[in-house]
């Protein structure tokens, strides 16, 4: 897991170190660069797979392609086995994506198993990928005829004042452009209804999707919040763990993730480490927090908080965390979902929806607060073979209709799932989000509701150039505004639909 950056075009030493300087937190065990007469690239290293070997930029046997990469390949292994032509001198996965490249090009992508934001350059051309659902992060702008592009905004803001993210699922070449290559699965002819045989399916295809993500040459722990989601991961990955496994969680003094992650702990057997915070604490972190954030979305920022202290917990023991984003996603998880006309089609057009946006909601918190304390986050959720299992599933048996009083229980089809892993009380107790489950939420509202005066906010029309719906937002929108004045990043902004039902995605 690294941060990169990169020009393509007249390469520029001083432009490069500043973009670097920016993301050292996403690689503080190395920086390498490397510059041509058409292009510079520069990593920042956090060793995870082939410590000693995988240093970068890396260059392949004659040295006419180099490669900066960020990411994970969980089937490197599988894909050398294909690679006997080369020289194959690292045990990293990095090398394997440079050579798979030089034989297959641009369909590298569709072979590649993990999360990843990569360059590939030669002195004439230069290919540039981003993983299916845009897991690791990247963002590209132009000055003077020149491509700049970085995993994070903070850091191409040193080259441009063009900001734009770089599409998942997609790939860029200097003669073609953008191409898509992946899009999530289409609406089935017929949803699959068979519990036992879909609750069967799911399990093998999530201990498969957490066994890959088991991978690592460096300590490896869970996020363990006390929620359904990341409680199965955690319970699958100690299943599948020899020796001691780490398991983190924080919260208020009297938090709900505090009490029911040590009791879930001493059901799995992790070594647990929690963390309590209080107001005070979570105020002087907020900047922080937006700064690396790089959102001012309410929903981001709420559980950007408890994200920001579980890592730096993490940090002290692991290098690599599970955790357990996508599940609501993928298994209709938000209260909001409720309101919905519950028709499989409108609810499976939904869960697709908040899926495919995830780049710049859930999974952009995940990577820049863990990599604002330099740990990988890994989600075995979104693997991909594991979407695509849960997308036959009948949304009827996601959110599930409860005859006996009418309600309507969310990520049902999981729960049941989870039977084999947790106990039954603990599956189907009600659901908490996680800034509520820790306490965040309710301190961050209340601090927002006393800054920000009556006044202020009927004004803010005058001082935000987009449309700010509460106290809160507007709280963190001041914020963001210090660290990121430019207008032309608004657009890069996620909305996350469990505060903002109502927002339109493009």
């Amino acid at each position: 897991m690294c941060g990169i950056a990169g020009i393509w075009g007249e390469p520029d030493k001083l432009v490069l170190n500043s973009m670097l300087e920016e993301i050292t937190h996403r690689g503080p065990d190395g920086k390498g660069e490397i510059f041509k007469d058409e292009f510079a690239l520069g990593h920042n290293r956090l060793s995870i797979i082939d410590i000693d070997g995988g240093t970068q930029p890396m260059t392949n046997e004659d040295k006419s392609l180099t490669l900066i990469f960020n990411g994970e390949i969980y089937n490197h292994n599988e894909i050398k086995k294909d690679l006997n032509s080369h020289e194959i001198e690292t045990d990293s996965d990095s090398e394997v994506i440079l050579h798979l490249f030089e034989d297959e090009g641009k369909d590298v992508v569709k072979r590649l198993d993990g999360m990843f934001a990569f360059a590939i350059c030669s002195n004439k051309d230069v290919f540039i990928a981003r993983d299916p659902l845009g897991i690791k992060p990247l963002y590209y702008g132009y000055k003077n005829d020149n491509l700049y592009f970085s995993s994070e905004i903070k850091s191409l803001v040193k080259a441009t004042n063009d900001i734009n993210e770089f599409p998942a699922g997609h790939y860029f070449t200097n003669s073609q452009g953008f191409k898509k290559y992946y899009d999530l699965p289409t609406i089935p002819d017929k949803f699959s209804e068979d519990i036992e045989k879909i609750t069967n399916n799911i399990r093998e295809k999530l201990e498969d999707a957490v066994i890959k993500r088991l991978m690592s040459d460096v300590p490896l722990g869970v996020f363990l919040s006390g929620g359904l989601d990341s409680s199965l991961i955690s319970a699958i990955a100690r299943k599948n763990t020899e020796g001691i496994l780490h398991s983190f969680a924080v919260g208020t003094p009297q938090s709900a993730d505090i009490l029911y992650s040590e009791e879930i702990s001493k059901y799995i057997g992790t070594k647990h480490h929690t963390f309590k915070y209080d107001m005070k604490e979570v105020l002087e972190i907020l900047p922080e927090v937006i700064f690396h954030l790089e959102s001012f979305d309410p929903a981001l920022v709420r559980s950007a908080i408890p994200t920001y202290f579980v890592s730096r917990l993490a940090q002290k023991h692991v290098k690599v965390v599970l955790s357990g984003e996508g599940a609501d996603e993928l298994f209709g998880g938000y209260h909001y979902l409720k309101k919905i006309s519950n028709t499989k089609e409108e609810l499976y057009r939904e869960l697709k929806n908040i899926t495919g946006n995830l780049h710049n909601t859930n999974l952009q918190r995940a990577d820049r607060i863990t990599m604002a304390n330099s740990i990988e986050g890994r989600v075995p959720f979104l693997d991909i073979e594991l979407i695509e299992e849960a997308s036959k599933i009948s949304p009827e048996l996601k959110l599930f209709f409860k005859e006996s009083d009418g309600s309507l229980i969310e990520k049902w089809i999981l729960r049941k799932v989870s039977e084999a892993y947790l106990p039954q009380d603990f599956v189907w107790r009600k659901k908490e989000k996680f800034s509520i489950g820790t306490g965040t939420a309710e301190i961050l509202e209340s601090y927002a509701d006393e800054a920000i005066t009556d006044n202020e906010f009927s004004k803010r029309n005058l001082i935000s150039d987009v449309e700010i719906k509460s106290k809160e937002e507007l709280l963190y929108y001041k914020i963001f505004k210090q660290f990121y004045s430019s207008s032309n990043i608004l657009k890069t902004i996620g909305k996350s639909r469990s505060l903002n039902p109502g927002v339109v995605y493009h």
